[in-house]
């Protein structure tokens, strides 16, 4: 179930909404503090790589971010509509894009332990899981 979701036009001016709107949910449904900064960092390289891929494709859409509590893990979704553009590869011939996508999903893939990053037909989608505290464990 989704705590919260959010659609925002692909602008940079954006990202600092979800950034923060992730870490104070995060906060809330009881991400180790520790971990908060890691959050915000990974959101908001997620959304700054959605918003690229839709500007560099010239897309209208919306970047959407959905924040999801589950029992033991908080998942955050990033998903793009940047169609085929939102595929990695190097053979694009976009060799500064193409860089700049990989260095992005590497500084997620260096602040996040468990992330997925998988493409569709609508764009991409880069999926991320933290654990969450257990409640009864501060009795």
């Amino acid at each position: 179930m989704a705590t919260v979701e959010l659609r925002f036009s692909a602008l940079p001016e954006h990202v600092r909404t979800a950034r923060l709107v992730a870490a104070a949910v995060a906060r809330r449904v009881g991400v180790d503090e520790s971990v908060l900064d890691e959050v915000r960092l990974a959101v908001g390289e997620a959304c700054s790589r959605a918003v690229g891929l839709h500007r560099r494709g010239g897309i209208d859409g919306a970047v959407r971010v959905a924040l999801i509590d589950q029992e033991k893990r908080f998942f955050i979704e990033v998903e793009d509509e940047a169609g085929p553009a939102g595929v990695p590869s190097a053979d694009r011939g976009e060799d500064s894009d193409a860089e700049e996508d990989a260095l992005g999903l590497a500084v997620i893939t260096g602040l996040v332990e468990d992330v997925e990053v998988t493409n569709g037909a609508e764009g991409g989608l880069i999926r991320m899981s933290w654990p969450v505290a257990d409640p009864s464990a501060d009795d």
